[in-house]
């Protein structure tokens, strides 16, 4: 599934560093090695003014240290309707001080950030570029901006990204003493000093000589290893719409009054959905055609216009235009549920895959996206209404495995989605391959692919054409030599949707042919090869974040005139990580390969890093093994 654009203009403020004085050198050798570009300072500054308006101010300097880093010259501000720029100052210099330039107006550009599948969007972006081509080199930029857009505080990170290193950072909080102001500490060197002044509660907090962070194979997400301060109002306001974000049910009454009174359909097409599910015999039933009937009604068009990043369009605007964003459309679905008295609720969610989890003690607004869930007799259908194309109550790697804020009539209330684990995420493949005498096959192969494993393939089906999936399938299909005759896919929808492929192909030196000997490896299409780099001294937890199950059978067929001389052991391993089992199997002529690979989702201590390397090597042993077969003299 395509990723759709965030339902709320999040304002993404890019911090890049600031200090007095150009000639200073860096205090560390340590924050050099291994980096990019160096933030010698940082001072960050938000101060809330009332529940409706807040002011910010960045002074940044950084030293560019290679072309690796040069990104780090250019400065992004985002603004919208919600929000403006007063002014962005800044200046380069060379090492030793002596200036480069001063920024000018010609040196900033203004540019529109809608992205491509957004109708009405006002974000726009201002890009100051202070770039130079001799390193090192040093930028500093200050800038301030101001917000009407009080449903998000800051979020602190001055370590972003890798290879970077932060010697000095200052983040400052000013708050009105009447106004409470929420905040969430991590990996942080000291925590906050507060202090009351001039009627104002100051929150400060400093980080100094960051080194670089060190990545290793299957670590935590930067998010978890990095120094952050997350912060967050209690009482807010965006154009009008006052609330409180003290706990989640609070919350969701604020999502409440947006949506209050803007799911009234015509009438006509009350007669029309009333009609499209009168034999249905399940709520189920219904559900899924007025599910159908939207995906083949409307399509998905981004709209982030003010206030509406977070309210959607009235149902009646989605009925008579046919698009909408993910609000709006997921609002129209609950409006058509509510005409034949199904209950439905809008459920706030982090989508994307592999998205950090949600604080659930921080209530925030951590979402990008909202879907709809439908409460049935037995369990919840889930349902991603601005797909044209994916299941009705499959939320697969984009939306499922994570908490959701559901938006009851009571407020905000925390939930799970559906969980998908290795024995729902499958691979089932079947392949039989005819062997000529100089090693070459012809091949047939039919495989199965459910649920988060058919996502490539359902896409696939969807959006490319024939010709491109053919182009897709020669990058995709793990075998160095062959030739695609023909194929064919089928999609079963579910709440664990399928894919069937099927594929002909010719493959060239299946077998390898040495003298009166063939050496035949029987894994064809599954194999392993490589593992990730051993790491002495682990330091970082091993997080595996995909769960699935392959099997594959492949059969052979050889030509006449040869017998087995060796045959591998059959193998099997039963580990945290997963299990593997292969075995062998030879008939006369016949070969039949049988491969079973199970990983599992999970979290584990540093020591245990060697130990699934030690597991993975052992697979990628196994796929490598090969039977020998003798020609026999006449």
């Amino acid at each position: 599934m395509k990723q759709k654009s965030v339902f709320m203009p999040l304002l993404l403020w890019l911090v890049i560093p600031f200090a007095a004085f150009a000639t200073r050198s860096i205090s560390s050798v340590d924050l050099i090695k291994g980096a990019n570009a160096v933030i010698n300072s940082q001072e960050t500054v938000f101060t809330v003014t009332s529940p409706a308006s807040a002011t910010t101010t960045f002074k940044t300097r950084i030293t560019i240290l290679n072309e690796n880093g040069l990104h780090r010259a250019k400065l992004y501000v985002p603004y919208d309707k919600l929000s403006k720029v007063n002014y962005i100052k800044g200046a380069s210099y060379l090492q030793g001080g002596k200036k480069i330039k001063t920024l000018k107006n010609s040196d900033i550009t203004d540019v529109s950030s809608i992205s491509d599948f957004s109708l009405f969007e006002d974000n726009r972006i201002k890009i100051a570029d202070l770039t130079h081509t001799i390193y090192p080199f040093i930028v500093e930029f200050e800038y301030q901006t101001t917000s009407s857009n009080m449903l998000f505080y800051h979020t602190w990170a001055p370590l972003d990204e890798d290879k970077l290193s932060v010697e000095n950072a200052t983040f400052t909080v000013v708050m009105p003493q009447a106004m409470k102001m929420r905040y969430r500490e991590a990996n942080l060197q000291q925590k906050v000093a507060t202090e009351v002044k001039d009627g104002k509660t100051i929150y400060s907090w400093q980080v100094s000589n960051l080194t670089p962070i060190k990545t290793e194979p299957y670590a935590p997400p930067m998010a978890e290893l990095v120094p952050m301060v997350r912060t967050a109002p209690t009482e807010f306001e965006v154009q009008g719409y006052a609330g409180d974000m003290n706990n989640w049910l609070s919350y969701g009454q604020w999502f409440n009054k947006l949506n209050e009174g803007r799911d009234v359909l015509p009438e006509a097409t009350k007669a029309k959905i009333a009609a499209l599910v009168a034999d249905a015999k399940t709520p189920e039933e219904k559900v899924k055609r007025i599910y159908n009937y939207l995906q083949s009604n409307t399509r998905y068009i981004s709209i982030q216009l003010g206030i509406g990043g977070w309210q959607p369009f009235e149902a009646s605007f989605v009925d008579s235009k046919g698009y909408g964003d993910c609000k709006a459309l997921t609002n129209y679905t609950q409006a058509m549920l509510k005409a034949v008295g199904i209950q439905s609720h809008h459920a706030l969610i982090r989508a994307g895959e592999n998205v950090p989890d949600l604080m659930t003690d921080f209530p925030s607004s951590q979402f990008n996206h909202v879907i709809l869930s439908v409460p049935m007799k037995q369990d919840t259908l889930w349902l991603e209404c601005t797909s044209q194309n994916e299941s009705a109550g499959y939320a697969g790697s984009f939306t499922g495995n994570r908490k959701a804020l559901l938006i009851t009539p009571e407020g905000g209330k925390l939930v799970n989605t559906p969980a998908y684990k290795a024995a729902e995420n499958t691979v089932n493949r079947t392949v039989k391959v005819t062997l000529d005498d100089a090693g070459n096959g012809t091949a047939s192969a039919v495989t199965h692919y459910k649920g988060v494993e058919h996502e490539s393939y359902r896409d696939l089906l969807h959006v490319a054409s024939p010709e491109d999936q053919r182009k897709w399938l020669y990058r995709n299909i793990s075998i160095p030599s062959f030739e695609l005759k023909q194929f064919s896919f089928d999609m079963k929808k579910a709440r664990l949707p399928e894919v069937t492929e099927k594929l002909e192909l010719s493959v060239r030196k299946c077998a390898t042919i040495s003298g009166k000997r063939m050496f035949l490896a029987p894994n064809l299409m599954n194999k392993w090869d490589s593992t990730p780099n051993s790491v002495e001294n682990r330091t970082l937890e091993v997080v595996r974040s995909s769960a699935y199950t392959n099997s594959d059978t492949v059969i052979y067929e050889l030509p006449a005139g040869y017998s087995l001389e060796f045959k591998p052991t059959d193998m099997a391993y039963d580990t945290e990580f997963g299990t593997f089992k292969a075995t062998t199997k030879v008939e006369g002529q016949k070969v039949t390969y049988v491969r079973t690979i199970q990983m599992h989702k999970g979290r584990y201590k540093p020591e245990a890093y060697t130990k699934m390397l030690e597991f993975m090597n052992s697979i990628v042993k196994a796929d490598g093994q090969q039977l020998v077969f003798v020609k026999n003299v006449q």
